[in-house]
């Protein structure tokens, strides 16, 4: 069963930190783009960072440029979002998919596995 399981969420203050992670299972994570998007309550859902197949490059959005970084562990199968500097308006349910086309992008369309999710929340 090809499965994406997420972790890592939690309460945290404002300026905090929190790494978020990706586990696949039943498919190799490395031939795969891998994206994360997250979801504020009464907002749609939004693309956060994306890491291609082929040389890594990575892209994101522009709210968390300087505070976001993806990254992926072949070893482990794993990929993570290190989330620095958070903020109240980063609060949300996050999920990282995969696309099999490799692609860095944004585009929800595009991605063909999706984790469940994890809560994030940013609060004083």
């Amino acid at each position: 069963q090809l499965q994406l399981v997420e972790s890592g969420g939690g309460l945290v203050q404002p300026g905090g930190s929190l790494r978020l992670s990706c586990a696949a299972s039943g498919f190799t994570l490395d031939y795969y783009g891998i994206g994360w998007f997250r979801q504020a309550p009464g907002k749609e859902r939004e693309g956060v960072s994306s890491i291609s197949l082929s040389d890594g490059s990575t892209f994101y959005t522009d709210s968390v440029k300087g505070r976001f970084t993806i990254s992926r562990d072949s070893a482990k199968n794993t990929a993570y979002l290190l989330l620095n500097t958070l903020k109240p308006e980063d609060t949300g349910i996050y999920y990282c998919a995969a696309n099999r086309w490799g692609y860095s992008t944004l585009e929800a369309a595009l991605y063909e596995y999706w984790g469940q999710g994890t809560q994030v929340t940013v609060s004083a």
